[in-house]
């Protein structure tokens, strides 16, 4: 029989979609108010390259940006997470319509899982309707993708956004760690 262990904390991101509508200093105040500091953001994308998945309801010229916060979280919170993402939403919706979409996520040491409300063959139910999408994972010093892998995560600006956001992590779990030792010695 396996031994039951705590599972580390993990590092959370929000990949946010947005139109030309979209005030992200706003975005940020919302997403900081709820989740704490952001500490990295990648720079801003054309999502349009990659898919018109959302035109229908967001409109044509959408851009995208990864940002990562300062605090490491218990992974169990993601479903609690992308409720509160999709309240941010359509609390700055305009004429009930989305003008974007936050996609939160964590990354730990071996992989970059996604939370979605949309389940399928190669998503984890995690509770309160919301899936965990095993989105990229950590070989051969890289994140690798998977056949389901978004084709704006494929890309190498991304990929090596989160390479460098793993090496962050790696020194913020050692630090917590650390600090853990500190506090039961």
């Amino acid at each position: 029989m396996g031994e039951v262990k705590e599972h580390p904390p993990v590092l959370l991101f929000a990949a946010i979609t947005f139109t030309t509508m979209v005030d992200l200093k706003e975005v940020y105040a919302q997403l900081e108010n709820q989740f704490g500091a952001i500490e990295r953001q990648s720079p801003v994308f054309d999502f349009d390259a990659f898919t018109d998945y959302y035109e229908p309801e967001m409109g044509s010229g959408l851009e995208k940006v990864l940002v990562t916060f300062t605090s490491l979280i218990p992974a169990d919170r993601l479903p609690e997470i992308k409720l509160t993402t999709n309240r941010i939403e359509q609390n700055i919706s305009q004429s009930k319509k989305r003008i974007i979409n936050i996609d939160p996520g964590y990354l730990n040491n071996s992989k970059v899982v996604l939370a979605t409300t949309k389940d399928y063959s190669h998503r984890i139910y995690l509770g309160k309707g919301i899936f965990g999408d095993l989105h990229l994972t950590f070989r051969n010093k890289s994140f690798q993708v998977q056949p389901w892998t978004y084709p704006d995560y494929r890309q190498a600006s991304v990929i090596e956004f989160f390479n460098e956001v793993r090496k962050l992590y790696r020194k913020k779990l050692e630090q917590y760690y650390s600090h853990t030792l500190e506090k039961s010695g």
